[in-house]
């Protein structure tokens, strides 16, 4: 897809459709009417009519005139967005504005289409922020995930080219505005794909494959250490998992730059990925129900390594270590038992108490590697809890961590990706219920009160440099579809981390 600006009036510009986001209340004024006015009138009588309505993202399709001439609109469909108040116009709600366009546009013939930038040019940052949000949102609009695995798919349209529409501005700096926000979009369409496929698609050896092809493509360093090189390296938790399963487990490292290297802010930024390519729960197996959305509880791994390649993309010099633990969670022979006791790589004695808390095993001896690497700041990203989903819903995604300036910078960089997260505390006084009998802590405490902070506190037992951990499972993919975003897999936090690392590319 092409990204071109065009310092014009919404009515100069040809495309197949021109997308006109509509602020405030469902009323055409100034441009907006006048574009309107040379369009026949048929969007004004459609928004008379009740047809757009209030609720945000909601969309209605107008043809223009039959024959416009010179004076009227050159694209012969309008498709208004609702983008909400003008007061409460935000990141994450371009972002989606776009994508409803895309979403709403499925099945069509489209191959150019035009955004009228302006009505969304009051947001902070200004018309290249506006203009990055909307080529993210068109790209990541675009998404199906019925491509997969399936031709027949109805699907939004593949475009062309993409034609920002605004009455001023560089529409060189606007150029490159969009084409950041469309690498983005890629990337979370990538972390998407992997996420989506299916457990007897992608197991961890393919997970594993699929990173050597990336590594090779972008000219990353990768290195995959298997359950032999792993046992010997004293990686008991991640092997306590992996060993369940006849799929073996694979730790993928990646990196880009040299081993230690800093970046611009003095950080050697480790982003480590939970990657559970199916959850039955082990011998603490789950029930049966929603089981088959376990495939999920990759999401992290698959996220940080797409992060790897669009920050990879977007700053080619940038410092950035990743590490993705991949194993399957299975009942069998071989499975660790409620009650075994398992040293982690840093020395630590964990109880197993429940088996189905093996995401913040893997996890632990991926943080620990990854600081043994040389990691000076570290961010861990996973399905973690059913817990955060209980309480912050499919739109929030939780955090917690040991340093609050630390955790400002990902806050930050959440805010300029259009996500939200909470920060969640960090309670000390829970950490005696995870006391053990003969080891150094259990990994699922008998009294799980709190059992969200308590599985950070296990986290917290195996990391030393600054840490976040953000807990995705309930914003990691979508039990039902959006008018931005169809079911399944949604790219969650794949943003934030590409704008966290990005904050100390060298200028």
């Amino acid at each position: 897809m092409q990204i071109r600006v065009a310092i014009a009036r919404p009515w100069e510009v040809p495309a197949d459709v021109l997308v006109v986001p509509i602020l405030d209340e469902a009323a055409l004024t100034g441009p907006a009417a006048e574009l309107d006015r040379r369009s026949g009138g048929q969007l004004a009588t459609l928004l008379a009519f009740g047809e757009l309505g209030p609720k945000r993202f909601s969309t209605v399709v107008a043809g223009t005139a039959s024959d416009p001439g010179a004076s009227g609109a050159r694209a012969p469909h309008l498709l208004a967005v609702q983008a909400g108040a003008a007061a409460r116009l935000d990141r994450e709600t371009v972002v989606h504005v776009a994508g409803a366009a895309m979403r709403r546009l499925s099945g069509r013939t489209v191959r150019t289409l035009a955004v009228w930038l302006d009505p969304l040019a009051g947001l902070d940052g200004g018309a290249e922020a506006a203009a990055e949000l909307v080529g993210r949102g068109i790209v990541e609009g675009s998404y199906e995930p019925h491509r997969i695995y399936r031709d027949d798919a109805k699907a939004p349209p593949t475009l062309d080219e993409l034609v920002l529409v605004t009455g001023s501005g560089s529409a060189e700096a606007l150029t490159r505005a969009a084409d950041r926000g469309r690498i983005i979009g890629e990337g979370a369409n990538l972390a998407r794909t992997l996420s989506n496929r299916s457990a007897n698609d992608v197991s961890p050896e393919v997970l594993a494959e699929e990173a050597y092809g990336l590594a090779r493509k972008h000219g990353l360093w990768i290195d995959v250490i298997g359950p032999e090189k792993a046992t010997e390296m004293g990686m008991g938790l991640f092997m306590a998992v992996g060993r369940g399963s006849d799929n073996p487990p694979r730790m993928i490292v990646m990196r880009n730059g040299k081993q230690g290297a800093t970046d611009a802010l003095d950080r050697h930024l480790a982003l480590v990925g939970k990657g559970v390519c199916f959850d039955s729960g082990g011998i603490s197996i789950k029930p049966s129900d929603r089981m088959d959305e376990m495939k999920m509880d990759k999401t992290g791994a698959c996220t940080v390594i797409a992060a790897l390649v669009t920050a990879k993309r977007l700053a080619p010099e940038l410092p950035l270590l990743v590490v993705a633990p991949a194993v399957e969670n299975m009942p069998g022979p071989h499975s660790t038992r409620p009650g075994d006791l398992v040293k982690a790589l840093n020395g630590k004695w964990v109880d197993i108490g429940n088996t189905d808390a093996e995401g913040r095993l893997i996890l632990a001896d991926g943080m620990t590697y990854a600081e043994r690497l040389g990691a000076t700041h570290v961010v861990d990203v996973a399905t973690l809890t059913g817990a955060v989903g209980r309480a912050l819903g499919e739109l929030v995604s939780g955090l917690f961590g040991t340093d609050q300036a630390w955790i400002d910078d990902v806050q930050a960089a959440g805010l300029r990706a259009g996500e939200r997260y909470w920060q969640l505390p960090l309670v000390e006084e829970y950490r005696d219920d995870m006391d053990s009998w003969y080891g150094d802590l259990v990994n699922f405490a008998r009294n799980n009160e709190g059992g969200l902070v308590k599985s950070a506190l296990f986290l917290k037992e195996f990391v030393t440099k600054p840490w976040v951990h953000l807990d995705i499972a309930g914003t990691a993919y979508f039990r039902k579809a959006h008018p931005w975003a169809p079911q399944g897999a949604n790219g969650a936090s794949h943003a934030t981390l590409v704008e966290l690392a990005l904050a100390g590319a060298k200028a």
